[in-house]
């Protein structure tokens, strides 16, 4: 197994759950909020998805999926359609309503263009430094792992979300 492997089985491990996670609920369901302030599932994994898409695109060179197959249009949000949810505030969460399907077709998406360009790289290609305004500067094997980190943390979010409507039925 070398880098490439791993880090494919990283972002297959993040679709399951994604999958998991949103799998049999309704758009009520996936809106869910525990308080105003909280975080929807529909816009965790929104958000995931899109800091996927945006971060791999950019170490890629590629048009990120969320325009380049029209998921901007697909999802309608009132956003820029730059917006990967940083800084959003509750009323921009609220505004996160998608199905199932679409939520899963987008990332999805996303995750197939993902693992091809992973699977391109060698492990001298993740020691590329990538952004030199960090110190120390980042590497394409640290922004990986950052992106997986951060997706494993808002899906892990969302599941919880899942098991309060559960148990809410």
């Amino acid at each position: 197994m070398n880098s490439a492997d791993v880090l494919t089985d990283a972002f297959g491990r993040i679709q399951e759950i994604v999958h998991e996670t949103v799998g049999g609920l309704s758009a009520e369901d996936l809106a869910f909020r525990v308080d105003r302030e909280a975080n929807s599932i529909a816009w965790l994994v929104w958000h995931l998805t899109r800091v996927q898409d945006d971060h791999l695109a950019g170490v890629a060179g590629t048009e990120q999926v969320w325009t380049s197959q029209g998921w901007s249009q697909r999802f309608g949000l009132p956003f820029d359609e730059g917006s990967i949810g940083f800084g959003h505030r509750s009323k921009d969460v609220a505004a996160v309503r998608a199905d199932a399907e679409l939520l899963t077709g987008y990332h999805d998406a996303v995750y197939e263009r993902t693992v091809e360009y992973v699977r391109s790289l060698t492990d001298a290609d993740l020691d590329q430094v990538i952004d030199e305004s960090w110190d120390p500067p980042v590497t394409l094997g640290v922004r990986l792992v950052s992106v997986v980190g951060d997706d494993m943390q808002h899906v892990g979010q969302a599941a919880f979300v899942r098991g309060i409507v559960e148990r809410r039925r």
